[in-house]
């Protein structure tokens, strides 16, 4: 070991392919804690400002769009070292589906490259050679789904958002990440671009590479972090259960229409099936098109349509969010739709929804007093025990695992019963050690060790 920083040393180490990355080598100790020669600490400052990072150590790559080229990458990353840093781009906001549009990876010794999964038809030949690397992703659950259709599954991974969540520091993005700990600053003015579009602009192309440019140093400084905190094995259990976990695709609710958003201006079962008419004929044509259901029809429209309830195609269009083109051209759609609803019979219409459950917890004093106490002094556990491990109290123990247990507690209350029904309910074994014996207290109405 050197006397040299680790951060600043691999800072100013040369790149792949031995070439050197001018803007990492800076004076004045960035991403040094002046104090310890280590990572900056929670809070801390460094004595210079960041300095932007605007192009890729190896400069910007271009897409890999055949299977040629890709051939050559998976030979490139197979022949690398150490962690893979990986990143997916979607077009939320743009898009029907949630899937990926580019791939980003980075490794030592294999460089940057990035991967346009359009043309190809599957990525398996890159998850055989980069399979048994540990994975670095920044907010993984975002991406692991999509990954997850390409054929890219991780047995293995760091992610650097959780980390730094654990880690108790306020700004968990990748761009205050990398600011704070290595003392860089990354653009991020085309994160909400519609990435689906080709080509891809060579801006686009540079924010992209960049993303993955200095994840796994990222990865090394939190894992530092937390391994001073004493939190490293807690973070290797989250770790786990996102490999586990993580690529499922999100639930589908039952009646996902009711998440319309101002739905709960609209009163009346009958108007309440106008929504959900619209919603679905939205939904058919956003499927169709691959296209967002909002630009095909905003949910302000569709609330709009429900309350007034318009029957001609003149009425229709005065509404807000029905004056577009596109739009107009379905009005005889959305009429369609409305007219569905209209002549539903009674017992068709939308009835409230059973709520799995407890109930919302303002209710909770009115329907049950004692469950209302249960719940008011485990929240107290929980936030007490994560104000002592500078931990989100939601990253501790999940908000709905808390009332669940409040709710419905064990028939009989002991250590051994509510560690296993925390473990029921997905809390991990660092969750269950730290809460545990304050919970049982908790739920029997105890003061806990915290009061």
């Amino acid at each position: 070991m050197t006397d040299e920083p680790p951060l600043r040393r691999r800072a100013a180490a040369n790149r792949t392919g031995d070439t050197p990355h001018p803007p990492l080598i800076r004076s004045g100790g960035v991403g040094v804690d002046p104090t310890t020669g280590g990572p900056p600490s929670i809070g801390s400052e460094t004595d210079a400002g960041p300095a932007p990072l605007t192009t890729p150590s190896e400069g910007t790559p271009q897409p890999v769009t055949t299977p040629t080229e890709l051939a050559g990458v998976v030979a490139r990353f197979s022949a690398g070292t150490g962690p893979v840093a990986l990143d997916a781009e979607r077009a939320s906001g743009y898009r029907y589906s949630q899937r990926a549009y580019l791939v980003q990876l980075r490794r030592a010794g294999a460089g940057t490259a990035l991967i346009d999964p359009l043309p190809l038809p599957e990525l398996t030949t890159l998850d055989e050679a980069i399979g048994e690397a540990e994975w670095v992703l920044h907010a993984a659950s975002q991406d692991l789904p999509c990954l997850a259709e390409l054929g890219l599954r991780p047995r293995r991974l760091f992610d650097t958002e959780l980390a730094a969540r654990l880690a108790g520091f306020e700004r968990v993005g990748l761009a205050a990440l990398t600011e704070h700990l290595l003392g860089f600053s990354l653009e991020k003015h085309h994160s909400a671009a519609d990435w689906s579009s080709r080509p891809l602009p060579e801006s686009w192309l540079t924010y992209a590479a960049l993303d993955v440019e200095l994840l796994v140093e990222l990865r090394d400084a939190l894992e530092a972090e937390l391994t001073r905190q004493g939190k490293a094995e807690w973070a290797a259990e989250e770790f786990a259960a996102l490999v586990r976990n993580g690529a499922r695709p999100p639930r589908v609710r039952a009646e996902p229409w009711r998440r319309t958003s101002g739905i709960h201006r609209v009163r009346g079962a009958r108007a309440q099936a106008r929504v959900r008419s619209l919603w679905y004929a939205r939904d058919q044509i956003a499927a169709r098109r691959d296209a967002a259901p909002g630009r095909v029809l905003p949910d302000s429209a569709i609330v709009a349509a429900a309350e007034l309830d318009p029957r001609d195609e003149k009425t229709l269009l005065t509404l807000p969010g029905f004056g577009g083109r596109s739009v107009r051209r379905l009005a005889r759609t959305w009429l369609a739709a409305l007219d569905d609803a209209r002549t539903l019979p009674e017992d068709a219409l939308p009835v409230a929804p059973t709520v799995e459950g407890p109930p919302p917890p303002h209710r909770w004093a009115e329907r049950d007093p004692v469950a209302a106490a249960r719940l008011a002094r485990c929240r107290e556990v929980v936030i007490g025990i994560a104000g002592t491990h500078s931990l989100p109290p939601e990253n501790l123990i999940a908000p709905d695992s808390v009332r669940r247990l409040a709710w419905v507690p064990p028939e009989e209350i002991t250590d051994v019963t509510v560690a296993e029904t925390l473990r029921g309910l997905g809390a991990r074994e660092w969750q269950i050690t730290l809460l545990q014996p304050d919970l049982t207290r908790a739920l029997g109405g105890e003061p806990t060790a915290r009061a």
